[in-house]
């Protein structure tokens, strides 16, 4: 694969994810504008609705992806030394799994 194919699906993942971040942040907004959750056994209710569950599943997915192209271009931009890029990535790439498996645990 060329290499302007790979920027072009990077940016096609930002625009994606941008929008998907966007229609859940303001569905959320709305929510809880008019009807915010009282106290936690109320949260915990809203929060174990199947339909909140997989739209913040699918949140969090988009957020670790969008934050994962983007940090990872600039570090691919501005990191010139190979070692350094390399450990750089790692870092990333282990810090997000280590937040995506942190969040699944806290839904599952």
């Amino acid at each position: 694969m060329s290499r302007q194919a790979s920027g072009f699906r990077a940016w096609i993942y930002q625009r994606i994810t941008a929008v998907l971040l966007l229609l859940f942040f303001v569905y959320l907004l709305l929510t809880l504008s008019f009807a915010p959750p009282a106290d936690f056994v109320a949260w915990v209710e809203w929060l174990s609705q199947p339909l909140i569950r997989i739209g913040l599943l699918i949140f969090v997915g988009a957020l670790l992806l969008h934050s994962w192209v983007g940090v990872r271009d600039a570090i691919i931009d501005y990191v010139h030394p190979l070692g350094l890029r390399v450990a750089a990535l790692t870092l990333l790439a282990l810090w997000l799994i280590g937040t995506g498996l942190w969040v699944l645990t806290i839904l599952g």
